[in-house]
């Protein structure tokens, strides 16, 4: 089983893991609401596990930029 993490906003791959046998609490996963593990996780039929999170590069641009967070998308 991967674990694929991959920036919500511009699309870039960020990073995976290839360990079996981590638990949600170990990844962090028990930190986050029912809403955000449903908005952030998702299972392919392979059971492999993609994670919708945030690069450095979006991060900096939503802090230069804290309005870009009202938009749909700030990647023209």
């Amino acid at each position: 089983m991967a674990i694929h993490y991959q920036c919500r906003h511009c699309g870039k791959h960020i990073g995976r893991l290839d360990h079996n046998g981590l638990t949600a609490e170990q990844l962090g996963f028990h930190e986050l609401s029912a809403e955000d593990r449903q908005t952030m996780i998702e299972y392919d039929k392979q059971g492999e596990i993609h994670v919708k999170t945030i690069c450095e590069d979006c991060h900096e641009a939503l802090d230069r930029n804290p309005d870009y967070y009202a938009l749909h998308s700030f990647i023209q």
